[in-house]
């Protein structure tokens, strides 16, 4: 099939249509106060003070521009750039590029930018050597906040400029064979790459000699090259055939600006944009501006674990293949655009989660957490410097009590925050978790020299801090790849790794956390398509603190916990908060607010436990397929346009199974549930729904999560009571059924040790269950489990729940009637629950609910 008519494909977009970068001009000197940038002023420097020490904070510990009027603690700056309208429509860097320097890079300024209203439109405040950021779309004054984070007698150098534009000429060369295409204007050189499976890279540098200053950091192992491919003239453009598409190469000029590149792209009527890692508050572009940058805003609108990566509703997706920033609109036509002078991208055709399974395969697919990386983790400062005082690290093996004591799952433990807090005991203190089935967890500030020896004492989780973020996050990736392995080098379990800036690729080693957030209601809500959305750019585990991490309310730390519940993976911050009634210092762990919350919060995470195993085989498929368990209702539901409506946004389906419409408002009522076509059906009460509806009036109390099932769900649970995978009954097994109307439901469970590596080597089992209900009634085909690991059972009982329709008449195992007092049936809810003994694994068995009417 040809490239489609909704993306010219061409060198029209790709280079035509594509802002390429000249030098920067030679920067003007800049007043102590401010300076203007315009056509006549491109560019501006200046130099702030020497700074004795550093705040230690942001911008809250600056102080008024009146205390402070010879920048001694903070440095100001103001910029004017006044543009004429519609300057940046026709720009790549879709701003004016801003930075500041230093001299030593141990020292950390950030930096931050406020429009007239006070208003933060732009920020860099890593520790990356420059910070760099971009003023979007920069019309008017802006004020320019310098924070000294941590310095010692050091000054920094700041820079910015105003990107122009200029014409580059026409195509002067076109050649190439064998899915390898080469075009060239003046300097310019072009390069078209033809891959197998319907994938194409397009590089071109203004230097005629295309680059990959990315190298494998980034794009770990390319797909062969496509060498059926065979090219035309067709006057206007040269044509490139190959299986699956053809790439128009237009003869049109091409242009140049200051310090970016932009490719243009013609945008469907209907056509929907997804991607962009992770964008807090959204998961659908269409009509936005996206950016992908080093951001540390973990607010709504902050971009902290942005990617480069793309996929639009009319099928395919673009990686640009860099670690420079960039700024995607998606307006018409579309423009994306990275701050560099080479164009560097990979384009996928196919579906959204085609797309999503090729650019995984590329950059790595998302890893195979342990299981106890499901459980719920804990995280405190306990030794020196922790807010509510000098404890030792011994004593975070109190708090392992209470989960215990409270019947709490709790898989891992952060014991430190890589802020001076540091540790004590190690060894005694894993012990300690793992007589709680807990593992022990680092947090890491300042490098990973020691992990070896942590871990050889009994460290199993990692977790990297904002340190780790170098320029352009390619020292965040390394990190990353680097302390997965560390753990596996130095143990035989899989390495479980938490990190909260990232780049493409970082889901092949880490869970994605979404930073520091302060608690209400509107944190809850963002929060909600910001982690669906992410899973459209094949990140499989993202999440934010349970009840945040600055501030606490038992309320809203239950509805939070609720929903999170659903999530792959889920941690508390606790040691930070300040409740937000008594103002007074509030730890957070889940039993600490009393009744009715403990027993709530209670309900919630031994649900999540149960659900493991539903979990566990999402964790596995998404290492075949790149999709994570979280998702926006479109991925399922790609011809529903509601599925897009603001109402769908704030909910999510949880694997394809479970629709989850999290209560984010003070209030025991939720209105604007849709709910897809299909019939669903209430978790709590048995109620069934025949979509597509939206449902108003939802009662949904504090103890109750707005909660359907799709119908054709089968879902395996663990037993009734589980609080820890290792403690779980290994000899039983529970199928939630819930039968279609009209035809066969199938599933694949899947199952291995829960902890080592020896699953890449094959030691794991499949389990098929096929679900049908027909005329005369329901059956169960349970097969047998194939393939073997460690420690699996050579037989199990099960407990089957049945939801819908009447009592049945008797019902059979295998042909034969089992007794009465191995099944029931509750007329309210209408579920049928049926008890079968302990079978044998090697073999398949059948049930039959044989309808009483």
């Amino acid at each position: 099939m040809p490239w489609p008519a909704w993306v010219p494909l061409g060198l029209a977009t790709a280079l035509a249509g594509t802002l390429l970068a000249a030098p920067v001009p030679a920067q003007a000197a800049a007043t102590a106060s401010g300076a203007v940038l315009d056509p006549a002023h491109s560019s501006v420097g200046w130099q702030g003070p020497v700074y004795a020490k550093g705040t230690g904070g942001g911008t809250e510990s600056c102080p008024d521009p009146a205390a402070d009027p010879d920048d001694k603690v903070c440095d100001r700056f103001d910029l004017t750039v006044p543009v004429p309208d519609g300057y940046w429509d026709d720009n790549p860097e879709g701003g004016v590029p801003l930075s500041i320097k230093w001299e030593r890079p141990s020292d950390d300024f950030d930096l931050y930018v406020y429009d007239d209203h006070g208003k933060q439109v732009a920020s860099s405040a890593g520790t990356a050597d420059p910070e760099a950021t971009v003023i979007p779309r920069a019309s008017g004054t802006y004020h320019v906040v310098v924070v000294p984070y941590d310095v010692h007698d050091n000054s920094f150098t700041g820079t910015a400029y105003l990107p122009a534009t200029t014409d580059a000429g026409d195509l002067t060369s076109f050649s190439g064979a064998d899915g390898t295409y080469t075009v060239k204007a003046g300097q310019l050189t072009a390069r078209a790459d033809f891959l197998t499976g319907g994938q194409l890279r397009l590089q071109a540098d203004p230097s005629g000699s295309p680059s990959d200053p990315a190298g494998t950091a980034i794009v770990r192992e390319l797909p062969p090259p496509e060498r059926r491919t065979s090219s035309f003239d067709a006057g206007d453009y040269y044509g490139i055939r190959s299986p699956q598409a053809v790439l128009r190469v237009y003869k049109k000029p091409l242009r140049w600006s200051t310090g970016g590149m932009r490719q243009s792209l013609v945008r469907g009527a209907d056509e929907q944009f997804f991607g962009g890692g992770e964008q807090n508050g959204g998961f659908s572009h269409r009509g936005q501006t996206m950016y992908v940058a080093n951001s540390f805003d973990w607010n709504e609108g902050g971009y902290n674990n942005s990617q480069p990566f793309y996929l639009s509703s009319a099928g395919y997706g673009v990686l640009r293949n860099t670690f420079a920033p960039g700024v995607y609109t998606f307006g018409s036509p579309v423009t994306t655009g990275q701050q560099e002078r080479r164009l560097d991208a990979y384009y996928f055709l196919g579906n959204a989660k085609q797309v999503i399974g090729k650019y995984t395969a590329l950059v790595g697919r998302p890893f195979m957490p342990p299981v106890y990386g499901l459980e719920p983790g804990d995280s405190d400062c306990y030794l020196h410097n922790a807010n509510r005082g000098e404890r030792h690290t011994l004593d975070a093996l109190r708090i392992a009590d209470g989960y215990t004591d409270n019947q709490m799952p709790l898989g891992w433990m952060l014991v430190n925050d890589g802020y001076g807090c540091g540790y004590e005991n190690l060894e005694q203190t894993a012990q300690g978790l793992r007589d709680h089935h807990a593992q022990l967890g680092l947090w890491t500030q300042d490098g990973i020299d020691k992990l070896a020896d942590q871990v050889r004492a009994g460290q199993r989780v990692a977790k990297l801090d904002v340190a780790w973020v170098g320029n352009g996050y390619k020292f965040a990736l390394d990190a990353c790849d680097a302390a997965k392995k560390g753990i596996e080098d130095n143990s035989d379990v899989r390495g479980f790794v938490w990190l909260p800036v990232s780049w493409a690729g970082a889901q092949r080693c880490g869970v994605l956390w979404s930073g520091d957030q302060k608690l209400s209601w509107d944190y809850i809500r963002w929060q909600i398509p910001t982690y669906a959305g992410a899973t459209m750019s094949g990140i499989a585990y993202n999440t934010g603190d349970v009840g945040s991490i600055y501030r606490h309310d038992a309320t809203m730390y239950a509805r939070d916990l609720q929903w999170k519940a659903f999530l792959p993976a889920i941690m508390t911050m606790d040691g930070w908060a300040t409740d937000l009634t008594t103002k007074k210092p509030a730890d957070q762990q889940p039993w600490l607010d009393g009744e009715p919350y403990t027993s709530i919060n209670r309900k919630y995470l031994q649900l999540k436990e149960r659900l493991l195993p539903y979990m566990y085989t999402l964790s596995a498929e998404a290492t075949k397929t790149g999709v994570g368990a979280m998702r926006p209702l479109w991925l399922e539901y790609p011809d529903d346009p509601n599925t897009l409506s603001d109402q769908a946004k704030y909910e999510f389906l949880s694997g394809p199974d479970f629709l989850v419409a999290p209560v984010y408002q003070d209030s025991d009522t939720r209105d604007g549930i849709y709910l897809p076509k299909g019939t669903w059906t209430d978790y709590w009460t048995g109620r069934t729904y025949q979509g597509p509806t939206t449902v108003d009036g939802y009662h949904a109390p504090l103890d109750t999560l707005p909660l359907f099932v799709r119908e054709g769900a089968i879902v395996p649970m663990w037993p009734k009571g589980t609080t820890s995978w290792q403690t779980r009954d290994r000899h039983e097994l529970d199928w939630d059924l819930y039968p279609a109307a009209h035809g066969t439901s199938r599933y694949t469970l899947y199952e291995d040790d829960g902890v080592t590596r020896d699953f890449a080597e094959g030691a794991a089992a499949t389990q098929r269950v096929s679900l049908h209900a027909d005329g005369g009634g329901t059956t169960v085909s349970v097969g047998a489990s194939r393939g073997d690991y460690a420690g699996k059972a050579d037989a199990r009982s099960y407990r089957f729940t049945v939801h819908g329709g009447v009592a049945p008449a008797r019902v059979l195992l295998d042909g034969r009637q089992l007794p009465v007092s191995a099944w029931s049936y509750d007329a309210g809810t209408q579920v049928t629950t049926v008890t079968a003994p302990s079978l044998p694994l090697d073999r398949g068995f059948t049930v039959r609910l044989v309808d009483g009417r």
